[in-house]
């Protein structure tokens, strides 16, 4: 664990020694002044447009953004690496995001959008075998034999992961009030972080809670719907109708704690979504779906919102007599947003985002979710092997962070800082105890959110017998540039 930390820090040590150069340079060729046969470059954020005509109303706007990390994981318990290895730490850099978004009108009545990239390539997972079809297809992931319980390395390599469409729908304008859309779309139900950017996030990233039916009933959030949004005075709305993805085989009864425990079931039937949030102060932009996470003081919002997403019948579990029983998915949450400038003259501003979050899944439903995992094996609880934990189910789910943004003459003309914070309680049916986590960090803003560098420490809990047993840390580090 040592040498891995030692490994982090060095890798944040160059780059933040070598931020405030380059911001330096950056600022004394912006103020240099434009002289003859001298060049002066422009360094600040001019977003990606194609113009259509003359004054801008028909065009297209392109967006990429990469988030690359690099972590030292203390790994859950009887975790194994690649090799079948007992490993107790892991260090490695990855690809959390890397996408491209576009979107175009040539009327205002109506709007075409289109976002494809990759998620979570790390070097054990991401896509076809390593040397092709016809070369080296790699050796791993580690699969483990249930009577030895040894790990064998078996399956695909890391490399060349497959990109996929995250978003993809057409809208048209009905009145200023009413927008009507349809496709594999973003506009989600339940809170406001359902359907937050990931370009502005403030903690490193979303809780994945936020997003529960992630990678199941859902392509990577999204869903094939019709939907209707727009803002009624200072009540914004989005309702959509969905054909959720038909995924699952149905739950069990667990004889061993003589209970049913519901999972997911194929069913072709529709869900309806929805999230409406009355915003007090200044109104946001809805255009598009993706809520801001932090305006680091550009903005005074204060916003409170509520959602859902129904879908019937869309998890089963079994009772002692092996008979199966349906449960539809019913989800709730209820959540307040305040962003706001404290002192204009040294730039200070606080952000503050809470929400409490209501899932029914069935009985005893749980998901134990590990973010780019790269640990393999059983493990020896019961959160599984890497940084798995048990992220998702039903029962209830409160979760509450905040940001300082601190006075701009303490970097000067090199950026901004902010401190940020997160804790979480969960109380999931599964287990017989609620439990805290949390989340601390620090974001260097070298160009608000174009450029900028997170650091990262997060805590989760480790379950055995149904209770808490323990702890482990994860430390994240990530680079983020968006143009």
């Amino acid at each position: 664990m040592k040498n891995n930390v030692t490994v982090l820090l060095s890798m944040c040590g160059v780059l933040l020694l070598g931020m405030p150069t380059y911001a330096q340079k950056r600022t004394q060729e912006t103020e240099r002044p434009k002289k003859a046969n001298q060049d002066f470059v422009d360094h600040t954020y001019k977003p990606l447009t194609l113009k259509l005509n003359d004054d801008g109303s028909k065009y297209i706007r392109f967006l990429l953004w990469n988030q690359m990390w690099a972590r030292v994981i203390q790994n859950n318990p009887g975790t194994l690496d690649v090799a079948g290895n007992p490993q107790s730490t892991t260090a490695d850099i990855g690809i959390r995001r890397a996408r491209v978004l576009a979107y175009a009108e040539i009327s205002p009545r109506f709007l075409i959008l289109s976002h494809f990239g990759i998620n979570n390539q790390t070097f054990t997972n991401g896509g076809i075998p390593g040397g092709g079809l016809t070369g080296n297809p790699g050796s791993n992931p580690v699969t483990v034999d249930p009577e030895t319980g040894l790990g064998s390395a078996s399956g695909m390599s890391a490399k060349k992961p497959q990109l996929f469409f995250h978003d993809v729908w057409t809208e048209f304008k009905v009145t200023n009030e009413l927008y009507l859309g349809m496709g594999l779309h973003y506009w989600n139900g339940i809170s406001r972080m359902t359907s937050h950017s990931t370009l502005n996030f403030m903690a490193v990233d979303a809780p994945i809670f936020n997003w529960p039916l992630i990678e199941l009933t859902d392509q990577f959030a999204r869903q094939f719907g019709f939907y209707a949004k727009g803002m009624l005075g200072k009540l914004n709305y989005r309702m959509a109708l969905n054909k959720p993805f038909s995924v699952g085989a149905g739950g069990r009864y667990d004889e061993a704690t003589s209970r049913p425990i519901a999972a997911n079931v194929i069913n072709d039937h529709w869900a309806t979504q929805g999230y409406f949030d009355y915003q007090f102060w200044d109104k946001e932009n809805n255009k598009l779906p993706y809520f801001v996470g932090t305006y680091l003081g550009t903005k005074r919002v204060f916003n409170l919102g509520f959602g859902w997403h129904h879908h019937s019948d869309a998890t089963s579990s079994k009772n002692a007599a092996g008979e199966t029983q349906n449960h539809a998915i019913s989800l709730f949450g209820l959540d307040a947003f305040l962003d706001m400038p404290l002192n204009k003259a040294t730039g200070t501003a606080l952000t503050l985002y809470s929400v409490y979050y209501h899932y029914n899944f069935g009985p005893n439903y749980i998901r134990n979710v590990g973010i780019m995992n790269v640990g393999y094996g059983r493990g020896s609880s019961q959160n599984g092997p890497g940084n798995a934990q048990p992220m998702i189910g039903t029962g209830q789910i409160f979760y509450t962070q905040g940001g300082f943004l601190l006075p701009e003459n303490i970097l000067g003309d090199k950026g901004k800082l902010q401190p940020f914070g997160a804790i979480t309680h969960k109380n999931f049916e599964y287990f017989e105890e609620g439990n805290w986590q949390y989340d601390l960090g620090m974001n260097y803003y070298i160009n608000a959110h174009q450029a900028k560098i997170t650091f990262q420490y997060s805590q989760r809990p480790i379950f055995d017998n149904f209770r808490r047993s323990g702890s482990a840390g994860e430390f994240i580090l990530q680079t983020q540039i968006f143009l």
